[in-house]
């Protein structure tokens, strides 16, 4: 019989552990680069013990705990401690500055702060002293020698370890409320500070539901995910921590993002959780090696992609294949689509989620051709986050899917998707008028995105209200679609259009440039550079052609005029990127206005 009701994710977490114990919950990459595991015992141990040790220290019910890390299971550790007590865990996401740090920590009112490595460390003390309400710091990795205010995790887990009321943490946690506020996660506040979004217990435990709810039989047998998007994401602490965790899964660490193709290779997942920036560049990778191939290879692939075209109807409506068509897609499968999953290490991938943005058409479809069954949905840091999910009985490219259990979804004024459901925050912490215009009168949260739905329930993002570009003519225009368009191009890698308060649409486009690089040796160009390569005429009437035919469909006034090729890719590193990938346009628009301004000369 389960010992504790399941009305809070610390509940969750003791009941799977008096199921599954010894079992590996999790595994990461050792000091020698292996990856080890840890049982679920071993882990509600090091819970138990960091939960003790925010009780010696005073940690209350309701107070705030900030954590500023990258993943790695410590996170998992202080999480479910912070949780289990009743205290609210307050994420800042990895690669926050200072400064985001101190608004962060001072707005929650978080009393300490969980640090991953000492450059996390070093952040927190230079703003300290303008914290004066913020205490311990507790630093995952060792501490070559003593700082004061900080102490290592080991040595914390031994203070709690010693703590003599050892029922204190049971108690807490019987204690916790469903409606309680489990986290507070800050927005990225590309328009002024970030908003504080309060989640409770609730929040969480429904959303798990309802993602299980989507195909309860998705997440039978054994599994194993790949967690590598930021834990301080709603997305990948709801789909790739706590429902592996209500499941009963084990989830193994990448060690970042820059080593993500090598640990797919190494752990080979059934599960993986992402933002579609990852599927962009695993396409765009296969595409830029083909290019380079001999004409003998590269008449086989477009051969086996002609096969995964065919095979779309069945991947996407989970109908067999028969007939003479099954023969030619299991040659097809044999020759190029097992070689290209192993080579990415997707060959034992039964799902591949993607989420936090629109996943564009010619991406989806060349995985699912191929038998990789990508899930699109949809959903925010304010809806835990999963509204709407697309059905592994009927996979609808370009759409997030259905609204999923218990949940409405209607189209407002605008077009603006507007949400209700058990999944919908509390509200922004310390920010009432936020909270009052985050909702209508009928008590709909304003999701700020703008879509339509299709017969079927289906719903489709086609754009962000904040980012609608109004032409200097008064035409409202969304780049996101254009920008969805421009990607189709096996050359173009990343793409920001450009007219807010303009007389036309210009766009920055990043090349793909393994790609490029190729397609110039072929055509025999040299070139020095790739400032030398994106300069050069040939290079540049490519572009022209890329752009035109990806945009033919598009009204005249949503044309792209004018563009300018950029020689290097934009990343979270150089602030273009958010750090679930996203563009950054109001930094994009200024860092590069000297840019754009030449491609507006009568301005």
């Amino acid at each position: 019989m389960a010992k504790f009701e399941e009305t809070s994710m610390g509940a969750i977490f003791q009941n799977r552990v008096q199921e599954h114990g010894d079992k590996a919950l999790v595994a990461y990459k050792n000091k020698d680069g292996v990856y080890e595991d840890i049982s679920w015992n071993k882990m509600n141990e090091m819970v138990h013990n960091v939960g003790m040790f925010l009780i010696s220290k005073g940690i209350q019910p309701d107070d705030k705990v900030a954590l500023f890390s990258p993943n790695r299971y410590e996170w998992w550790v202080a999480d479910m401690a912070i949780l289990s007590i009743g205290a609210v865990n307050v994420p800042i996401y990895a690669t926050n500055s200072a400064e985001e740090c101190r608004y962060i920590i001072e707005n929650s009112d978080s009393k300490m702060c969980f640090v991953g490595t000492k450059d996390h460390m070093d952040k927190i003390l230079e703003v300290k002293d303008k914290l004066p309400n913020l205490e311990d710091i507790i630093i995952f990795d060792d501490l070559d020698k003593a700082v004061s205010g900080v102490i290592d995790l080991k040595a914390a887990m031994k203070e709690g370890s010693a703590y003599k009321d050892k029922d204190e943490f049971d108690k807490r946690l019987k204690q916790i409320n469903i409606e309680d506020v489990a986290t507070i996660i800050y927005t990225s506040g590309t328009t002024g500070h970030p908003k504080g979004v309060m989640l409770t217990h609730k929040n969480f435990v429904s959303n798990m539901d309802q993602v299980y709810n989507v195909d309860p039989s998705f997440f039978t047998g054994e599994q194993i995910f790949l967690s590598f998007l930021p834990l301080s994401h709603s997305l990948e602490r709801t789909v790739g921590y706590y429902a592996p965790i209500h499941l009963g899964k084990k989830v193994a660490f990448a060690e970042d993002v820059s080593k993500l193709v090598d640990n797919l290779k190494e752990i080979r997942p059934t599960f993986l959780v992402s933002v579609p920036r990852i599927y962009e560049k695993a396409h765009a990778g296969i595409l830029a090696k083909i290019s380079g191939e001999s004409g003998v290879k590269k008449a086989i692939f477009n051969w086996a992609m002609g096969i995964a075209k065919q095979n779309l109807p069945y991947a996407c409506e989970g109908k067999p294949r028969k007939g003479f068509f099954a023969l030619k897609y299991a040659l097809a499968d044999k020759i190029i689509f097992s070689k290209l999953k192993k080579a990415l290490g997707m060959d034992r991938l039964n799902c591949a989620i993607s989420g936090g943005g629109p996943l564009s058409v010619s991406d989806a479809e060349f995985f699912l051709g191929m038998g990789i069954r990508i899930i699109e949905g949809f959903g925010l840091t304010e809806t835990t986050p999963v509204t709407n999910a697309n059905k592994p009985s009927l996979i609808k490219p370009g759409t997030t899917g259905p609204p999923v259990k218990d949940t409405e979804v209607k189209i407002g004024e605008n077009g603006e998707v507007l949400i209700k459901g058990p999944q919908v925050m509390k509200g922004y912490y310390k920010n009432e008028a936020a909270t009052k215009e985050a909702f209508t009168d009928d008590g709909f949260f304003k999701t700020g995105d703008i879509g339509e739905i299709d017969e079927d329930g289906y719903l489709k993002i086609t754009g962000r209200l904040k980012d609608i570009l109004v032409t200097s003519g008064g035409k409202n225009i969304s780049p996101q679609n254009i920008e969805n368009s421009l990607l189709i191009s096996d050359f173009i890698e990343q793409a920001a259009v450009i007219g807010d308060n303009r007389k036309y649409l210009s766009a920055l486009i990043v090349p793909a440039f393994d790609s490029l690089e190729n397609w110039a040796k072929g055509q025999n160009i040299s070139f020095k550079d790739r400032k030398d390569l994106i300069s050069n005429d040939a290079v540049i009437k490519l572009f022209e052609k890329e752009i035109k035919d990806n945009t033919k469909n598009f009204a005249r006034v949503e044309q792209i005029r004018k563009f300018t090729l950029m020689d290097k890719e934009w990343s979270q590193e150089t602030d273009e990127l958010t750090p679930t990938l996203k563009l950054k346009r109001r930094v994009i628009n200024q860092k590069y206005a000297s840019v754009i301004d030449s491609m507006y000369p009568d301005d």
